[in-house]
């Protein structure tokens, strides 16, 4: 479905998904094979606000910070991506109470920096697609980390849609996020209309 200048899988209406770090411990941030992908501009935010946020990073990420830069660059496809530790987490990873969190989000969230986290972290579990200049592809990645939230969405009756509400309006505006609710709407008339149940199967 289209909304604006995005091409919207429609998993992103059916899916519920409230994110439940009780239960995943923030492994977002410490599976994958690369760190988080970078915006054109987000590389140079995390160098601009970077000393502001350091202190509340871990030791050995500041040390792995002065080696290999503030992002790297993805041997796979040649963008910018946040560095690993180790090979494991986002370097930017803290860790409270055994709980993967962003160091960056957690100065944010303080008022120190105005901001937050790279945006491909903030739409999680959406991802995007460049499909030309202007239009964007935004796909419901599934992945077995992130069962935990699938399960606490159904259970709070939480879809994926309004869960990233700001993460969509920080990545659209609101205009564009109003514009998805329309397309929602129209979608669960369709639905309804072909007797289609809506579940967490």
């Amino acid at each position: 479905m289209q909304v604006g200048n995005c091409v919207v899988g429609t998993e992103l209406l059916e899916e519920f998904f409230l994110c439940n770090l009780d239960s995943c411990k923030g492994h977002c941030c410490v599976e994958g094979e690369a760190g988080a992908p970078l915006e054109e501009d987000e590389a140079e935010l995390i160098e601009k606000y970077y000393p502001k946020f350091k202190r509340f990073l871990r030791e050995e990420s500041i040390k792995e910070v002065k080696k290999v830069g503030y992002s790297v660059i993805d041997k796979r496809d040649g963008e910018p991506v946040t560095p690993l530790l180790k090979g494991k987490e986002c370097v930017y990873t803290i860790f409270e109470h055994g709980i993967a969190k962003c160091g960056i989000e957690k100065a944010f969230l303080k008022g120190k920096i105005p901001f937050r986290k790279p945006i491909s972290c903030h739409l999680y579990p959406i991802r995007i697609k460049k499909l030309s200049e202007n239009m964007d592809a935004l796909n419901y990645h599934f992945w077995q980390v992130c069962d935990p939230a699938r399960k606490f969405g159904c259970k709070k009756k939480l879809k994926a849609y309004k869960f990233l509400k700001d993460a969509l309006i920080r990545k659209y505006g609101e205009d564009w996020y109003e514009g998805l609710l329309e397309t929602v709407e129209a979608y669960k008339k369709e639905m309804q209309q072909s007797d289609q149940v809506d579940d967490c199967d």
